[in-house]
């Protein structure tokens, strides 16, 4: 049986400090694939739909990454068995968090910017981080609430 953490089920302070937590730690997986991915749409000239299919592929695989290892690590599981543990608290943080960054994205101009270099790229990013932020927060207060999510 895997750990429980009880303390996010105390006040309405800790759970929403846990959550938050949860949601950053999410958002750094999420954020690795994520300029990758735009980075290289951008770069290779993709179109808006190839350069999110790209960005959100890999801050799947990258989200996943950072949820896998610490309870490989912290609860000796193999990555079938981690990935049993974390599955749907991760996919449903990480798409929530996609579709708000994207969007916010997409809207600032960061995806059809003309070069990485370029200032629009990176206002695309600090609209979006900050959106996908704000989006996955109460999501992953609720998998936290029902035990749907493991605080990693």
């Amino acid at each position: 049986m895997t750990e429980t953490h009880q303390h996010h089920h105390g006040g309405s302070h800790s759970s929403l400090v846990t959550s938050a937590q949860a949601t950053l730690h999410c958002l750094t997986g999420c954020v690795i694939g994520e300029v990758a991915g735009l980075m290289i749409g951008v770069t290779l000239g993709l179109g808006v739909w190839s350069t999110i299919a790209l960005a959100t592929g890999l801050a799947y695989i990258s989200g996943f990454t950072l949820g896998l290892l610490p309870v490989m690590r912290r609860e000796n599981k193999t990555f079938w068995q981690a990935f049993k543990i974390i599955w749907i608290g991760e996919a449903l943080s990480i798409g929530v968090m996609e579709i708000a960054m994207n969007f916010a994205d997409y809207h600032m101009g960061g995806m059809t910017a003309g070069s990485v270099l370029a200032p629009q790229f990176w206002y695309g990013l600090i609209v979006a981080v900050p959106a996908g932020f704000l989006a996955a927060w109460p999501v992953n207060w609720w998998l936290l609430r029902r035990n749907l999510k493991k605080c990693h």
